[in-house]
């Protein structure tokens, strides 16, 4: 509906247009009024987007006495000053004066206790519809009473002066956590809305003891809950989709004194070249009414062509997650019985399955490591190596071994089992090796989250320290070593010293805020 009185946006002092919490037939009417996106054939909202991904670099967090000592400066969290962000509130106000704007009021996470509630302000219908796929939406009672704790204010057709507004391009995303506000200008992509809430709830939840974490997560018949770390093309959504467990979340949770939590209540899913066969339920909500599609090509009869890459790599679908047939009530489960990291190595030397200790579980978190392979981006001729802190270095304001700590501090408690898994490439490197099969991936995690691997037999690989078991049911023996995958062992200790040695050199930015006894658990590079 659309508001004029009493004004939703009186606080920020922008008289304007409003549509409060808007439903998906009237955001629908108004991104295709506004020439945002058409709807497909088949149903969903399918738009263009000026960004086909986020900005990393063009992210700030205001310097102030809350933050200055508690934020891990650096890398991705780079301080700006609060007369910076002060300038650039005032400007976008005045900008946003006389606009229409679409103002959504939901949660960050389905754990009544830690949840948030954040009032997402936007200038583009579709950003709307986004927000409320993704987002937790409150049932009547609660938007009766409803409190806002954060508010975004995202207008992509507002562009910063770099020269006079102190960043670094056109394009900021700008959070504030004393004033509880994050301004996103300059960029079109929508996923900025939903990581930026990320971002806040990874700096807010340590404090009180919950653990936030960039995974996603299902449970089985009997409860047993399974987390799934990964970067992008190590398989987590894919492994995570499991049509004997059910759904909890696809990317974002938090694990509390009770057990694990959804920060969301949509999934926001990459698309190209999905398999219908190999992820059926994903690829039925690209065929879905109220699903929005962000830079995926119809063809001439309308129909969405998620093998066309044209536009990006990064196609995606933002969609409910009741969208997702077998899902796990109100994404709320107990305590994780197992974690799995996700690794796509394309040097060939992790094994595709071993048994993580507590130092070894943050070490691996800290480093989260997978490798680029040739062809993904520009200039990439040749494997190279990706360290992402914590699964997500870009969301984690705070020093990455906070974040550890307090992972093997509930791993320790719970008694769950951490493995490392490695999706990517068997006897030898990409381009002589080949990718793991991933029938014997799933036969692994399978083996792992049963208690299968409880009673093998496990040995030691010298390189880094890791523990393989020897058998697996449904797995070739040869397979579990990787050493013994090579044609040639020598060839493989070459690689595994220099895989092992860009390690080492990653984590000595991290040696000052970690136990020694992890430091102490890296991989040893001169073994012969």
């Amino acid at each position: 509906m659309s508001l004029t009185a009493p004004n939703p946006l009186a606080d920020l002092g922008i008289k304007a247009t409003v549509h409060l919490n808007p439903g998906v037939d009237e955001l629908y009417a108004h991104a295709t009024r506004l020439n945002e996106g058409v709807q497909a054939a088949t149903g969903p909202l399918t738009v263009r987007t000026n960004k086909t991904g986020r900005s990393p670099k063009d992210r700030f967090i205001v310097e102030d006495e809350q933050t200055k000592n508690s934020v891990w400066w650096g890398g991705f969290n780079t301080p700006v000053s609060p007369e910076v962000f002060d300038r650039l509130l005032d400007k976008m106000t005045r900008y946003a004066q006389g606009r229409e704007l679409f103002v959504q009021q939901v949660y960050a996470g389905t754990d009544p206790r830690y949840r948030i509630g954040a009032r997402m302000v936007t200038e583009m219908a579709y950003h709307s519809l986004f927000i409320r796929n993704m987002f937790v939406r409150p049932t009547a009672d609660e938007l009766a009473a409803f409190q806002e704790d954060w508010t975004v204010l995202n207008i992509p057709s507002f562009k910063a002066d770099p020269e006079t507004d102190g960043v670094r391009s056109d394009t900021f995303i700008l959070v504030n956590f004393t004033k509880k506000m994050i301004l996103v200008g300059g960029t079109q992509y929508a996923g900025e809305n939903k990581k930026g809430i990320f971002g806040v709830l990874n700096f807010l939840l340590p404090a009180q003891g919950v653990m936030p974490m960039h995974c996603s997560a299902n449970v089985g018949e009997d409860g047993d809950v399974a987390l799934f770390f990964g970067l992008s093309g190590t398989g987590k959504t894919t492994l995570s989709a499991d049509p004997s467990r059910k759904l909890i979340g696809d990317d974002e949770h938090g694990w509390t004194d009770t057990g694990v939590f959804n920060f969301e209540g949509g999934c926001y899913a990459k698309v190209i070249n999905l398999n219908p066969e190999a992820e059926p339920a994903i690829y039925q909500t690209t065929r879905t009414y109220g699903t929005v599609l962000e830079n995926v090509v119809l063809d001439s009869q309308g129909i969405p062509d998620l093998d066309d890459g044209s536009l990006t790599e990064n196609t995606r679908s933002a969609y409910p997650i009741d969208q997702i047939a077998n899902i796990q009530p109100g994404s709320l489960a107990g305590h994780p019985r197992n974690i799995v990291f996700l690794t796509a190595d394309a040097y060939g030397v992790l094994p595709p399955i071993s048994r993580l200790s507590r130092e070894q579980t943050m070490y691996q978190f800290i480093s989260g490591f997978t490798a680029k392979i040739p062809g993904t981006e520009d200039g990439v001729t040749e494997p190279s190596p990706t360290f992402s802190t914590c699964f997500g270095a870009p969301f984690m304001p705070r020093h990455p071994g906070e974040y550890a700590r307090l992972l093997a501090q509930k791993v320790q408690e719970s008694g769950a089992r951490v493995w490392l898994v490695n999706t990517g490439w068997s006897g030898g490197q990409y381009g002589t090796g080949k990718r793991m099969s991933i029938a014997h991936t799933r036969a692994m995690i399978n083996a792992a989250l049963s208690g299968a691997l409880d009673d093998v037999n496990f040995e030691q690989e010298p390189f880094f320290n890791l523990e393989i078991p020897t058998e697996v049911p449904g797995v070739p023996a040869q397979v579990l070593n990787p050493r013994d995958a090579w044609a040639d062992p020598a060839a493989y200790d070459e690689a595994a010293r220099k895989l092992a040695r860009m390690f080492r050199e990653n984590f000595k930015r991290f040696e000052e805020g970690v136990d020694p006894a992890v430091t102490a658990s890296m991989p040893n590079h001169d073994q012969n």
